[in-house]
């Protein structure tokens, strides 16, 4: 038994922001996928995944009946039978790993589900994230709901604010294009609630709070809106501001070893880098306007091209 695949996603403005209410955008990322199987002879991995599915199976039995409903006895029965999620997606690194792992399992065992064949309403699109964050909570204490949504749709989502997500088109790569957005492994796993909390604690602050609405948000917002319009060199002006801001504000997000590299970016022009997901580690996102500069200046870093400008 092979389950239908689910992709990898990249959150390519909105980190934190959308926490407090920033636009976001979010696109599939079809590099990485995961589909739920069952093997004869499962190995390690195969195995630590099944019993994480079966502590998941007890959580789902208890979630509020009146959100979701699933077809328990059937999917205690696969997981009794062996079954796994198969994964290429990286865990910890910001790409959706539970995510696209929660959309299986929604896709395959949720007996009155929102299908992405029906016209997907704004409510259907909310209900449907709701349900994702209650589900995917399981693995990260609390969630938005939308690494799963945007999995379940292979769509580009559109975060307006926490109420108002709409399925939305992106501009089309240029296949010659000379700019790109990247991403750099930093080697390292990032583990997504101890961030999350760090988030939380700075918010406790005043000037942290007001950086965040005045600057933060901003930016982000703006990005989401040039990026959309397909505004490059807005895009990029307001990208260095991004990441100028998540440099001062958010250093335990950066991974040690990039402090450098980021303000490297920031003074030559040659890139911008920004936290892609919680930051701690994973992957870090670049934005470049010369792919070949950056690749250059990043000599020795495991860069991999996810857009063309």
């Amino acid at each position: 038994m092979k389950g239908p695949l689910f992709y990898s996603k990249i959150l390519l403005f909105g980190e934190y922001g959308i926490i407090k209410d920033s636009k976001g955008l979010s696109i599939p990322y079809n590099f990485y996928n995961g589909a739920l199987k069952v093997d004869k002879n499962p190995n390690k991995l195969a195995q630590e995944s099944n019993a994480s599915l079966r502590r998941f199976v007890a959580y789902l039995n208890d979630l509020d009946k009146e959100l979701v409903t699933f077809d328990i006895k059937a999917l205690q029965s696969d997981v009794d039978s062996g079954m796994y999620f198969d994964s290429s997606i990286p865990q910890g690194y910001g790409v959706g790993s539970s995510g696209a792992l929660v959309a299986a399992i929604y896709d395959k065992y949720a007996t009155d589900k929102i299908t992405i064949l029906e016209n997907l309403t704004r409510e259907k699109l909310l209900k449907l994230k709701m349900i994702f964050s209650e589900m995917e909570s399981f693995f990260h204490g609390k969630s938005s709901g939308l690494d799963p949504l945007n999995s379940y749709l292979s769509l580009p989502i559109l975060i307006n604010s926490k109420d108002h997500i709409e399925a939305t088109g992106i501009p089309s790569q240029q296949t010659d294009g000379k700019g790109a957005v990247f991403l750099l492994d930093s080697g390292v796993v990032g583990e997504t609630a101890p961030m999350v909390s760090i988030f939380m604690e700075n918010m406790k602050n005043e000037g942290f709070r007001s950086m965040l609405k005045d600057q933060f948000i901003k930016h982000t917002d703006a990005c989401v809106d040039d990026f959309l319009k397909g505004d490059i060199k807005s895009l990029f002006k307001n990208t260095k501001q991004l990441s100028k801001v998540v440099l001062n504000n958010f250093k335990p997000m950066i991974p040690a070893q990039f402090h450098e590299l980021w303000k490297k970016g920031l003074e030559t022009n040659d890139y911008y880098l920004k936290l892609c997901g919680s930051g701690g580690g994973g992957y870090i996102l670049g934005f470049t306007e010369n792919l070949d500069k950056a690749k250059e200046a990043l000599k020795g870093q495991k860069l991999e091209v996810v857009y063309n400008f």
